[in-house]
């Protein structure tokens, strides 16, 4: 799921070199830029002596959210080693001391996504000031009849003046602003992540600015941004989300997966009132880092889920993923194969549990989860069922395809936009799906992908480098060879397939094809389409992925009653 979607992306006074054992502690401020294909992010990590000698510490973005600070737990520096966890941002940090230039050397992950970032000790260097624009700006740029908002932050503090973009219906968070001037009341400034250049002129009171945003390859459109009154609302709770009391048990839990040392998942097990033995499902989040609840926007549909299903008498087992929250590991280089292997260790948990009826323990998965069931199951015969969410049907060069042009058709982009990228797309995946080894695969995506295309379909060279990273990692390597119809059709127990009809992500009508085609001749498979439900299940308007977010609903009670029906009939009668 978040894997495909815009997320959240994350300089000077250095100590002089000194030997490892000469510092005098590491409490205070340390500084490091992140490059990526938007520009250049400073990261401000600020150190501090806890009780007892233990360190605390806090994160700071300064070109994205100035002033917020994230708390970053645990934090450790021990032989010439830092290593740090954010779990609200699913990112962690790895670093070697280097005594020449007096810093630490690493990899910042977050996402599946590892990139470069020395931390040296000091503050930043601040931005300049530019007078007069702070606030929040709220704006709309039109493509080919499709309206699309536009918020642009600004701040000044003593880091100087910073700017952010955010893009809801793109779902592109804190894209970065760089250039921004003004001389008099003409405003210029540029966003590399989108090859955006705008210039515009402010109007006297100062409320309102009006101008030009331009982009190669595509028509000038005149956009104004509105000086906003209001602050963002802060997140409040959804309406669906259980609230205690609850009328079942539910029990903190841990286990490890044998498989992988270093795994050990945490987990919430509810269970319904009585002695048993309950039929039992384990949840399966979809891509990218997610806790238990699968959590986005505000939204926890596994704790709507796992709500409905434990009332309807079916236990339920959901886990945050390796690495992520709670469970310790590494997420970053492990691949679907590799998730499979921590469901099972959640199965064979699962069925040592009092309580358990371990002939009725089955997976749901959403997303990538419906591929990970799946690929479980191979190595699983006493799984009972398969609940597959949104799962994909079809060969994954086929399902991403769909899915941007799907992308691309709610965002307002034209089919000749869409047709413009097609070569760099078959570059990606060639590359992704190649022999060799990482670097081998880096290097054949910069070889193929060159300037001209890039330019063609309106992206700046530096995305080249993101793609690089992004067809290196082991994780897409391993998706971009998938095929789901051999693991489908190995399943010869009851299968449940769902795709919400508005589904931009895993289009319905091809994927759910896919999957009836690999289980033709199963005696028990229900294929449905849910027509108005979108990528998460909720009732939408277009299922465009800005729409996740402002809906109240965080999952369609037609679908979770249709799951905990279809469970319930096989495995609850007579209980």
């Amino acid at each position: 799921m978040t894997r495909f979607i815009a997320a959240i992306a994350l300089l000077l006074l250095a100590t002089l070199a000194a030997p490892l054992q000469a510092q005098q502690g590491w409490a205070g401020d340390w500084h490091g830029t992140l490059t990526i294909p938007g520009g250049q992010l400073r990261l401000l990590l600020t150190i501090r002596q806890a009780e007892g000698g233990a360190l605390a510490a806090e994160l700071e973005s300064l070109d994205q959210n100035p002033g917020t600070r994230i708390p970053v737990a645990p934090i450790a520096v021990a032989d010439g080693r830092m290593t740090f966890s954010i779990p609200s941002i699913r990112a962690q940090y790895e670093g070697r001391w280097q005594a020449d230039s007096g810093r630490f050397s690493g990899t910042f992950s977050q996402g599946g996504n590892a990139l470069p970032l020395d931390l040296a000790r000091g503050a930043a260097e601040a931005r300049p000031t530019v007078a007069g624009l702070d606030g929040r700006w709220e704006g709309i740029v039109t493509r080919n009849g499709t309206p699309l908002r536009l918020i642009l932050r600004i701040a000044t503090g003593a880091t100087g003046t910073i700017a952010a973009l955010d893009s809801p219906d793109m779902m592109a968070m804190g894209l970065q602003v760089t250039e921004l001037s003004r001389e008099g009341q003409a405003i210029a400034f540029s966003i590399p992540a989108a090859n955006v250049r705008y210039r515009a002129t402010l109007i006297a009171d100062g409320s309102r600015m009006s101008g030009t945003w331009a982009r190669p390859g595509s028509p000038d459109a005149e956009v104004a941004f509105v000086r906003s009154a209001q602050v963002a609302a802060p997140p409040r709770a959804r309406p669906q989300l259980p609230r205690p009391p609850f009328p079942y048990r539910a029990e903190e839990v841990r286990f490890a997966n044998p498989r992988a040392p270093g795994v050990t998942l945490a987990a919430t097990l509810t269970l319904p009132p009585g002695r048993g033995p309950f039929p039992a499902a384990i949840l399966i989040t979809g891509s990218g880092p997610q806790d238990r609840d699968e959590t986005i926007f505000g939204h926890k549909p596994f704790a709507v889920l796992a709500d409905r299903l434990t009332r309807a008498g079916i236990a339920v087992l959901r886990y945050d993923d390796r690495g992520t929250a709670a469970s310790t590991g590494t997420y970053t280089g492990a691949t679907s194969a590799d998730f499979a292997t921590d469901a099972n260790a959640a199965f064979a948990f699962l069925a040592a549990q009092p309580g358990i009826d371990r002939r009725a323990i089955g997976f749901i998965g959403h997303s990538e989860g419906g591929m990970i069931a799946p690929l479980a199951g191979r190595d699983n015969p006493d799984v009972a069922f398969f609940v597959l969410l949104a799962g994909p049907g079809t060969p994954t060069p086929q399902l991403m395809e769909a899915q941007r042009r799907a992308f691309g058709r709610s965002q307002g982009a034209s089919e000749a936009d869409l047709d413009r990228s097609v070569p760099i797309q078959r570059a990606f995946y060639a590359a992704a799906a190649s022999d060799g080894d990482s670097d081998a695969v880096a290097a054949r995506l910069r070889a193929s992908v060159t300037d001209d295309m890039l330019h063609a379909a309106g992206l700046p060279s530096a995305e080249r480098d993101q793609m690089a990273r992004a067809a290196a990692d082991p994780w897409f390597r391993y998706f971009a060879r998938y095929d789901p119809a051999p693991a489908l059709a190995a399943i010869h127990v009851p299968v449940l397939a769902l795709n919400g009809g508005l589904d931009v992500q895993v289009i319905a009508r091809e994927n759910l094809a896919g999957i009836s085609a690999a289980l033709a001749g199963h005696r028990d498979v229900t294929v449905r389409e849910l027509p108005g439900l979108n990528h998460m299940f909720q009732t939408a308007r277009t299922g465009a992925l800005g729409e996740y977010a402002d809906i109240e609903e965080t999952f369609a009670p037609a679908a979770l009653d249709l799951i905990a029906d279809w469970i319930r009939t096989r495995f609850v009668h007579g209980r």
